[in-house]
């Protein structure tokens, strides 16, 4: 069995853990959107970048309701959160052109939640052999832009809110 670490996450998770505030309800307060890196508020959910993302274009959907499991959500949450999925892969695909996509959640700390109690779906643009040695080995993630260059190429995908 072969065993991928990312010991780069650390800092982050344990930032989390330490914090009484969740850096989704922070975000949504709205008054720092760009600096924020939120492309798009929707009625019940907002899409924002990974600050730590696997790849460029990383891009989280975050209901506004803090909760922690989909089976929480209304019908009105989960089917606003895939339109904007759908949204969001179309963005991405436009801009970074990837050759797939991971897109899904991990609820509970033992799935790998970085923020366990405010639940988010993942988009991630994926490219035949970007998970290659350097991730596994230098332990070090090779992102081609920046966070504030995804966020402009991105933002004119998602209309104004």
């Amino acid at each position: 069995m072969d065993y991928l670490w990312t010991p780069w996450r650390y800092q982050y998770i344990a930032n989390i853990k330490n914090s009484d505030r969740c850096v989704f309800c922070l975000s949504h307060a709205g008054e720092n959107d760009e600096s924020d890196f939120v492309l798009l508020r929707g009625e019940f959910n907002f899409v924002i970048l990974n600050i730590f993302p696997y790849t460029s274009g990383h891009l989280l959907v975050v209901p506004h309701e803090h909760i922690a499991d989909i089976s929480q959500c209304s019908a009105e949450v989960c089917c606003e959160m895939m339109k904007l999925a759908k949204l969001c892969k179309e963005a991405i695909y436009e801009i970074y052109q990837p050759d797939g996509f991971n897109i899904g959640m991990n609820l509970g700390r033992c799935a790998g939640a970085g923020v366990e109690h405010h639940l988010h779906l993942h988009i991630v643009p994926r490219w035949i052999g970007d998970a290659n040695f350097m991730t596994v080995i230098g332990e070090s993630r090779i992102l081609p832009d920046t966070l504030e260059n995804t966020f402009q190429k991105l933002k004119p995908h998602f209309p104004a809110t």
